[in-house]
């Protein structure tokens, strides 16, 4: 877990992504807070001028400083709106960036809601930092300003509203320190229940017709009375904060009004000197209008560090190592994972699966079929020992490399792209996954590896085949695995399939798995899968038994074993 210095530097980093923007917003405020400051002044020197019968310079000058003001106000909502964009995109790709390169198992600790939820609303209230950081300094300055001119015009008025200035000042730390605390606590809260509801949106057929909707509605929203706590206590605390300060700052100016009237009365200050004196009371006094500003920097501190947590979850290490020739062997050495609570899910796995070979991974369920297929292909590392493939291991492989490489098919796949063509075409080199111009439906290699996976007819089918969109594509879960299996095919050395044929009728299946493992050579082949047919057509069986490899033998051979035949059995569990 980060520290708050990680979100702390996480948020002086946002507040420079600004760029020019966060440094044209601080001049631009820095030039307000001086024409506030320099207005009181040229006003009363304008009522002494009228008074005295002097030039009018003065009055102009006030209006030119009110235009300036005007014109200030202006260009701070500009450079506040796109210094805090650009921050915030700039984090969000950072976030995205990262999030990606995570190891699986860490992003699978959070709901896929609350990471939404950093990603869209805490990283746009951490994006606003620079706005935040240099409105606070500039709105501090005309306060601390007034007690400078108040110094200046007579002591003792600058004297009371400092005095006044120093309580406030204890008001405002007491409201950012409880009101970090509460706003991180609702910004967590709030991300638990984006979690629970975009889980319960996932199975929403299966909600409708177990009739449990309501049941649901009340586990999404078991947390809604700690979300209301959370946001009554902020607002609470904002309404103190305002209320404490509306109560001293009239004090303060009344204050600063009698010692200034009693002044002009013993001839300490002119006329035109009391109506500046006010007008600075006022400015010194409005000190609270300053919450507004610190409320959102403690909305982009507690935004910065829900973002920094994620930040701070350490990437997988990528090499720069490039395959050498090979036909895709695949070594597994002492390899060991570990679910969170130290529950072993694999232990000491000794595999070695010859280039070009097929091997079916069977076992009962829990036995670690999918985990093995994952760090195979290195969808995320081994808690122990190590994986090579062609003799280099996978920590050391260029990342691009590896995905060319490697190709995976699960049961549930999800389709990424805009078009069918792009989600076939997803692990291909650019060249050979751009759609072509022209009347040519596919690339070849896209073409190529939807007849192997069965789903070219499917395809042709559909309004405007390999270039009907994504979301216009009403497939079945069937055909949903034969694109995942046609995405799949483009791998240059190893095609893992972890359970990638479960919904397929048996004709379709056969077709497929004939293609699979019918060209010898051609590929290495990594196969999930509880049904008998599959494990028979492959060279091995890998047969796991809670976690350590029981037997890699033919399947023939391996029949003569109960156990192993309970495996397939309907009770035996699938992968």
């Amino acid at each position: 877990m980060p520290t708050f210095a990680s979100g702390d530097r996480l948020l002086r980093q946002t507040v420079l992504a600004g760029g020019g923007w966060t440094a044209g917003l601080a001049a631009v405020a820095l030039l307000g807070a001086a024409a506030e400051l320099l207005l009181p002044a040229a006003l009363g020197r304008a009522v002494d001028a009228a008074l005295g019968g002097g030039s009018g310079w003065w009055a102009v000058s006030a209006c030119g400083l009110v235009v300036v003001l005007i014109g200030v106000d202006t260009l701070t909502d500009l450079a506040s709106g796109y210094g805090a964009a650009r921050a915030t995109a700039g984090l969000r790709r950072r976030l995205l960036r990262h999030l990606f390169a995570l190891d699986v198992r860490v992003t699978r600790r959070h709901p896929v809601g609350d990471l939404v939820g950093r990603l869209v609303g805490q990283a746009a209230d951490a994006g606003q930092a620079g706005n935040a950081v240099v409105l606070a300094i500039v709105a501090v300055l005309p306060p601390l300003g007034s007690v400078v001119a108040l110094a200046l015009l007579e002591p003792v008025l600058g004297i009371t509203l400092l005095a006044g200035l120093g309580l406030l000042a204890v008001l405002m730390r007491a409201f950012v320190a409880d009101a970090s605390a509460v706003t991180a606590g609702y910004q967590r809260v709030l991300g638990t229940i984006a979690g629970r509801l975009l889980e319960s949106l996932a199975g929403a057929r299966t909600i409708a017709a177990a009739g449990t909707t309501h049941r649901e509605e009340d586990r999404v929203l078991a947390a809604l009375p700690d979300l209301d706590r959370h946001g009554r206590r902020s607002w609470e605390l904002l309404a103190r904060a305002s209320a404490r300060t509306a109560a001293v700052a009239p004090l303060l100016n009344l204050s600063v009004i009698a010692v200034g009237g009693y002044a002009l009365t013993v001839g300490w200050l002119t006329p035109g000197e009391l109506v500046a004196a006010v007008r600075y009371a006022a400015m010194g006094a409005g000190l609270g209008g300053v919450l507004a500003t610190l409320n959102h920097l403690v909305r982009s501190r507690a935004g910065a560090h829900r973002v920094a947590e994620l930040l701070a979850q350490p990437a997988a290490p990528s090499g720069d190592r490039p395959l050498p020739p090979g036909g895709g062997a695949l070594r597994l050495r002492g390899v060991g994972v570990h679910a969170d609570d130290g529950r072993p899910i694999l232990d000491g796995i000794d595999l070695d699966v010859p280039a070009g070979a097929t091997v079916a991974v069977v076992g009962a369920s829990g036995a670690g079929k999918s985990t093995l297929a994952a760090v195979a292909g290195r969808l995320y590392d081994p808690d122990h020992g190590e994986v090579r493939l062609d003799g280099v291991p996978l920590r050391d492989l260029d990342a691009a490399a590896l995905r060319r490489a490697v190709g995976y098919a699960f049961d549930r796949p999800v389709l990424v792209g805009a078009t069918v063509h792009d989600a076939i075409g997803l692990a291909l080199p650019a060249d050979a996954a751009t759609p072509p111009a022209g009347r040519s439906p596919a690339t070849p290699a896209v073409l190529r590896a939807a007849r192997t996976a069965a789903v070219a007819d499917v395809i042709d089918r559909l309004p405007d085949g390999y270039r009907t969109p994504l979301g216009d594509t009403p497939l079945s879960g069937g055909e949903t695995q034969r694109l995942g299996l046609a995405r799949a095919f483009a791998a240059e050395r190893l095609l893992i399939l972890d359970d990638a044929t479960s919904s397929l009728d048996t004709a379709t299946e056969h077709r497929i798995t004939a293609a699979v493992v019918g060209r010898a050579g051609e590929r290495t082949r990594l196969v999930v899968t509880h049904r008998t047919a599959a494990a028979a057509a492959a060279d091995l069986v890998a047969w796991l038994d809670g976690g350590r490899l029981r037997g890699l033998a033919p399947h023939r051979q391996l029949w003569a074993d109960p156990d192993y035949r309970a495996v397939f059995q309907p009770s035996g569990g699938g992968s």
